[in-house]
């Protein structure tokens, strides 16, 4: 589904593009790529709705603007998908009105996009995520990032969310501060957001005085994890962190935790990244219960408290949809989304030029009376991440993200 918003077109032959029709007879096109099936397919589901919602509702621009939806995961799969993602990145720059990609949500996902968006030949073409708290991305991490994704020289990806390095750290210091744990098991999914931050988590757990009793992969397509957690349980670990998705088998592996070490609220908790964070599965999972969780950014209870842009648009996609989204992704959606617009305001209406909006001079900043966040909202040129960061911890009580604290950033 394709929603326009109308608005006052500039009337510019300048603005058109070599094979394009001017700017004056055209919508500009944000395309949302996230995953619509399997467990994930809850949260994407209300991140779009929340972007359209919010897209009715702004006041017109410069440019027509519309979004269309893109969906880089599989039934089969239950998940994104790897030849799905390049699938979708090749369909962005095909797409002659598309200026700008909001998404994705994995960032395995936006890896393999990110590098096909930044060589498109009418671009580099923009890519902002909602979700991926990978640090590659951005910053120096694993070998030849951030400028392997950016083939071009300039960057063109940027993101509203608080990285895994700082997550994972916050978590192994929670854990070390607050839960008193010594002995640590350390899990990952094998993926890029998992090892990324389990690693931080694992490195972090050192600094803190956490033994890493063990630092393994689990393989998601495992019937079951018995075997893993008896293992666990001989190494006499006091805490289990699970980095990963929810969907790579994460209510199984969950599930078998609690029945070899015991319940979350037991002597050996479990500890979640945001890769479990507004999974309803998840919340509904009756061996979920007192599982930690951390997340880089803000809930939804402590936006709506914050009054404001968030609280109004809560409000109105509660009347119209029976129920507030399932999770606070899709307030990061929506700032992701006027992170966009504010570039595509600003810009010529072609997509070097909404690009270089973001990725030149001073950048682009949401204010604060205008911004979801409720916060100055600012990319940074020269890297393309934001400066608003936060962290919460979580505890699934009665098949409910509660929110515990605010974690302290550097």
């Amino acid at each position: 589904m394709t929603v326009a918003v109308a608005g006052l077109v500039l009337a510019a032959a300048a603005c058109a593009e070599p094979g394009d029709l001017a700017v004056t007879q055209r919508t500009l096109v944000i395309g949302v790529d996230l995953p619509f099936q399997g467990a994930a397919g809850d949260t994407s589901e209300s991140v779009y709705k929340a972007v359209e919602l919010y897209l009715e509702q702004t006041p017109p621009g410069p440019y027509p603007v519309a979004i269309k939806r893109y969906d880089d995961s599989t039934a089969a799969k239950g998940s994104w998908d790897d030849a799905t993602c390049v699938r979708n990145a090749q369909d962005h720059v095909a797409n002659v009105d598309e200026v700008a990609v909001l998404g994705t949500a994995n960032s395995g996902c936006s890896k393999l996009e990110a590098p096909i968006l930044n060589q498109d030949p009418r671009g580099p073409m923009l890519m902002v995520s909602h979700s991926n708290t990978n640090p590659g991305l951005t910053k120096p991490w694993e070998q030849g990032e951030p400028g392997k994704y950016f083939p071009t020289g300039l960057r063109s990806y940027a993101r509203v969310i608080t990285t895994d390095d700082y997550q994972g750290a916050a978590a192994a210091q929670f854990a070390a501060r607050d839960l008193k744990v010594r002995r640590c098991a350390v899990l990952n999914d094998n993926q890029t957001y998992g090892q990324g931050v389990a690693r931080a988590f694992a490195d972090e757990a050192a600094r803190q005085g956490i033994a890493v009793v063990t630092n393994q992969a689990w393989d998601a397509r495992a019937t079951n994890y018995v075997a893993l957690f008896q293992a666990v349980r001989a190494a006499d670990a006091d805490c289990v962190y699970a980095g990963g998705i929810y969907d790579n088998n994460g209510g199984q592996l969950v599930k078998d935790k609690v029945e070899v070490l015991g319940a979350n609220t037991g002597p050996v908790p479990l500890i979640v990244p945001d890769g479990f964070f507004g999974f309803r599965d998840f919340q509904l999972l009756p061996a979920a219960e007192g599982a930690y969780l951390t997340f880089g950014g803000q809930g939804l209870d402590q936006l709506k408290a914050a009054g404001g842009v968030a609280t109004r648009l809560l409000a109105d996609y509660k009347s119209r949809y029976g129920a507030e989204p399932a999770s606070a992704y899709a307030l990061y959606g929506v700032q992701a989304l006027q992170v966009i617009l504010a570039a595509v305001a600003r810009s010529d209406g072609t997509r070097r030029g909404v690009r270089d909006q973001v990725f030149s001079g001073t950048g682009v900043t949401v204010p604060a009376a205008e911004a979801v966040l409720g916060k100055d909202v600012h990319i940074d040129p020269a890297t393309g991440d934001v400066n608003v960061r936060d962290l919460s911890v979580l505890r699934m009580t009665d098949g409910t993200e509660r929110f515990v604290k605010a974690w302290p950033l550097p």
